[in-house]
């Protein structure tokens, strides 16, 4: 199946996701919940690892991330400032130290090769040109140690004549869609030197997402 093109640059993104940051988890927990749960799972975090989550949006993954691993470190950027205001505002409520938040471009990462043993990431790719999905994969392969592992969850593409709506959605105006389109990923995951790949499709109310983890 084709992937529609990405219709918004990278400062139409984040100007969005500026405006969108106060409703934003209202849509997470309609849609994307029960995929943000299962790639946790599908994470096997264990309590003292560097764990990294790039594009964090409001937290509504990295809190757990955290949670699950109090004895080690936990690291999330975002491209957006104002998403990440209201990541540290959940954090607040926490109450540990141990983790770290700041603005960062999935396209260069700013942390030494093979450092976390972890990466996350959801909701980030269905945003991307096609053709930047294996130089960023391999730039989050570079981060990870050579017995790391990595959890993906992006919109993809439905299989239920209903899930079409959501692409006809974006095809009208991708702003009203957060500028996501249905992905697929596994291909791009496979060529960018990731091993054991696997991929689980979730639905939420009939929005189709796609769960893709593997080793680095």
């Amino acid at each position: 199946m084709s992937i529609i093109s990405a219709r918004l640059g990278k400062e139409e993104v984040v100007q969005l996701y500026s405006l969108m940051a106060p409703v934003y988890d209202v849509w997470g927990m309609l849609t994307e919940s029960k995929a943000r749960r299962k790639a946790l799972a599908s994470a096997h975090i264990q309590d003292g690892e560097t764990v990294m989550e790039v594009a964090i949006g409001t937290g509504l993954t990295f809190q757990e991330i955290v949670k699950s691993n109090p004895n080690g470190y936990s690291v999330g950027v975002d491209l957006t400032p104002a998403m990440l205001h209201k990541a540290r505002m959940r954090m607040m409520k926490i109450g540990s130290s141990r983790y770290q938040i700041s603005v960062g471009d999935a396209y260069d990462l700013q942390f030494p090769d093979h450092h976390f043993d972890v990466l996350m990431n959801n909701y980030m790719f269905d945003l991307l040109p096609e053709r930047d999905f294996i130089p960023v994969l391999e730039e989050f392969r570079r981060i990870l140690k050579p017995t790391g592992r990595i959890v993906l969850v992006n919109m993809t593409k439905g299989i239920r004549f209903y899930q079409h709506f959501w692409e006809t959605l974006y095809r009208l105006n991708p702003r009203w869609l957060g500028g996501c389109r249905g992905v697929l990923l596994t291909q791009s995951v496979q060529a960018a030197g990731f091993s054991n790949v696997r991929r689980e499709m979730v639905s939420q109310f009939g929005f189709p997402s796609e769960i893709i983890s593997a080793m680095a």
